[in-house]
């Protein structure tokens, strides 16, 4: 600590390395609030289904600047997953997800159907008769 103050502030954009015990972020993650502008922020993690809300720190708004409501920048903020429409990650940020948008559907393939197969498109008599009628 130098002055009161800390060297080193856990802000994803303070430039310098953490030390060994400091979590990684997912940066410039785009946060879609319902009924908001888009914001930016940093995930400490990939959201899984089991969360209720998203925790993340140094949120700003795309141009780069501190939105009005919120006083530190270097907070931590929870948002209930009731007031978020989706989420943008980067590709190739986060491990686990594909690099590329693509590569989520090169790896799923349709299951072809049998050439004996007919799709089912069973259309009701009764309907149609109600539809020639009209």
């Amino acid at each position: 600590m130098t002055g009161g103050r800390a060297e080193r502030d856990h802000r994803a954009t303070d430039g310098r390395r953490g030390a060994a015990d400091d979590r990684g972020v997912i940066r410039n993650v785009v946060v879609h609030i319902a009924n908001e502008q888009p914001l930016l922020a940093d995930l400490y993690e990939v959201p899984t289904p089991a969360d209720v809300s998203l925790v993340c720190t140094n949120i700003r708004s795309l141009d780069g600047k501190k939105p009005i409501f919120i006083d530190r920048a270097e907070s931590v903020f929870v948002f209930p997953y009731l007031h978020i429409r989706f989420l943008e990650i980067p590709p190739g940020v986060a491990s686990g997800l594909p690099e590329s948008g693509t590569e989520a559907f090169e790896s799923t393939s349709p299951v072809p159907m049998e050439d004996d197969q007919e799709p089912d498109l069973e259309l009701d008599e009764d309907f149609l008769r109600r539809i020639r009628e009209v």
